[in-house]
């Protein structure tokens, strides 16, 4: 407790994400569709900041906020409301905020984007990156600055890595691993960078490049190696009705990280990052779905079923006494501003 730094250090672009569910099919040229559901707030990497925060992790957030009313509206959710450090942000003046149109279908979505790239680079935001327990990190195709000093200073670098346009999958992506203490790929980019025709497989290939690696399954839940401690795990999916599942992959990886930085055995952090991923997806996009301490607290009181107590009895144990007030949810729109 005496240790000051932040518990998960993070850097990425920022969106304002609204998103439309219960279309009852996608939308065709020439037609107009009602909603049944509609929120906004905070997305991109506030996805993964918000969901850290909300358990209780220091988060120091490097962004970049539009000097636009989605801008100032993002940074007061995630300053005031969720408590995240924005120091390292910064403010692109005479430039609009990003913004993300979601429309849910079944288990996925399409996004529809409106942006440009901001005036400052991750590597122009971090410079010499502070001290951190963790760092959360999503890899691209050229290696960012900032990461290798990160990873020099004794920040635990774990990563994700998003769909390739181009779909080659190229395998110089791995060297970054050498600089990663754990890996989180969902199992389609797992097999196309390890060319494995697996899940099991992909895990395989790349518990040989760093020291904890993830494969996430969707539906089918998550399978991990733990080389520091010599542990397997593979457990399922929770059996939920998705509403949304933008930013589901964040609210998994700052879990895992919330339970790793806890010091649990791999199949109850994996088993807590599934469990939160869904929760997540039953509510209106990323950040502001992500459930917290809290929303984990009332579903392990109100849960019946025997078998998920059985399955998820070390909650008792790892739940904290004071799982902090409830958290507020995306609205349909965003308040007014009064001044």
């Amino acid at each position: 407790m005496d240790d000051d730094r932040p518990d998960v250090l993070l850097t990425g672009l920022l969106f304002y994400d609204l998103v439309l569910t219960g279309l009852g099919k996608p939308p065709t040229p020439g037609e107009e569709i009602w909603t049944a559901g509609m929120g906004c707030g905070p997305g991109g990497i506030a996805n993964l900041a918000v969901a850290a925060s909300r358990f209780g992790l220091r988060t120091s957030l490097a962004t970049v906020f539009g000097d636009d009313f989605y801008g100032e509206y993002c940074r007061d959710v995630l300053r005031d409301q969720e408590d995240i450090d924005l120091s390292l942000s910064r403010t692109a003046e005479g430039r609009p905020t990003a913004v993300t149109v979601a429309l849910a279908h079944g288990t996925d979505r399409a996004l529809v984007t409106h942006g440009q790239e901001p005036p400052y680079s991750q590597d122009a935001l971090m410079g010499d990156p502070p001290e951190a327990r963790t760092a959360l990190v999503h890899l691209e195709a050229e290696p960012r600055a900032w990461l290798a000093k990160a990873a020099a200073n004794g920040t635990r670098v774990y990563a994700d890595v998003g769909w390739d346009p181009t779909q080659q999958w190229s395998t110089d992506l791995l060297d970054q691993l050498s600089l990663c203490h754990a890996f989180l790929p969902n199992e389609t980019e797992a097999m196309a960078y390890t060319r494995t025709d697996s899940a099991r497989a992909a895990l395989g290939a790349l518990s040989e490049l760093v020291p904890v690696a993830v494969v996430t399954r969707g539906g089918d839940g998550a399978t991990a190696v733990d080389q520091t401690t010599g542990e397997y795990a593979e457990v399922p999916a929770l059996d939920v009705d998705v509403l949304d599942a933008t930013g589901a992959g964040d609210v998994f990886g700052a879990s895992f990280v919330a339970a790793s930085l806890g010091g649990w055995p791999l199949h109850e952090r994996l088993r807590f990052a599934v469990l939160a991923a869904g929760l997540s997806v039953q509510r209106h996009g990323g950040a502001l779905a992500a459930p917290g301490w809290y929303g984990v607290d009332r579903w392990w009181r109100s849960l019946a079923d025997p078998e998920l107590r059985k399955a998820y009895g070390f909650l008792a144990d790892r739940l904290p006494a004071d799982v902090g007030p409830p958290v507020r949810h995306a609205p349909v729109t965003p308040p007014a501003r009064h001044h």
